[in-house]
């Protein structure tokens, strides 16, 4: 579906550009873009290694393992059918940290991890998604960013002035978000006629 939607795009750019006798725009404004797509990912390579650097640092110093037990009764609140010592536990922490540091790309491959752990545990129908499961994407894509490093990345590579003027609003637009997932998972968990049976 998405693809259709990119092609419906492209090809009402390229007919309003032919009916308004400016199709060597359309050219120009794609070339321009690859060009700012290869600068804006060569700037980006450098505070991805940074902040890679500092989460590797941060695990090695053990600081990764606080913040889990910071976050492991909270978790198991929000995860009761998962064992505490479970390595699912540990990559779900992983990716939370990953993406409270702004970086999704890196909390990609621990999502894909804490995803498949989960499968495992799931007693249910395979095809069907665990409460577990639902819980942890609900976490995963609107959880708290303290430091939206990829955006300010991104700011930088344009010459913002202040590329970092945008962290108290994105602290404040995803703690809302993740209370609102939180609450909603919980609400259709244990109070919805959708919930699960069984």
């Amino acid at each position: 579906m998405l693809n259709v939607i990119w092609l419906l795009l492209l090809a009402s750019g390229i007919v309003v550009a032919a009916l308004n006798g400016h199709v060597e725009l359309v050219t120009q404004a794609a070339l321009g873009a690859a060009r700012s797509a290869v600068v804006v990912c060569f700037d980006l390579i450098g505070i991805m290694a940074l902040w890679l650097g500092i989460m590797k640092i941060a695990e090695k110093a053990g600081i990764i393992r606080s913040l889990a037990c910071i976050l492991k009764p909270f978790l198991r609140r929000l995860f009761p059918s998962v064992p505490p010592d479970h390595p699912a536990m540990g990559a779900i922490i992983l990716n939370l940290s990953a993406n409270m540091l702004g970086l999704g790309n890196a909390a990609t491959p621990f999502g894909m991890k804490a995803m498949q752990e989960l499968q495992q545990l799931n007693r249910g129908d395979k095809n069907e998604a665990s409460e577990a499961m639902c819980t942890f994407m609900a976490l995963n894509t609107s959880c708290i960013t303290l430091i939206p490093a990829t955006i300010i990345g991104i700011r930088l590579s344009f010459s913002s002035l202040n590329p970092t003027e945008i962290v108290g609003a994105c602290i404040f637009a995803t703690s809302c978000a993740m209370i609102i997932a939180v609450s909603l998972d919980y609400w259709f968990r244990t109070r919805s006629h959708w919930r699960r049976k069984g």
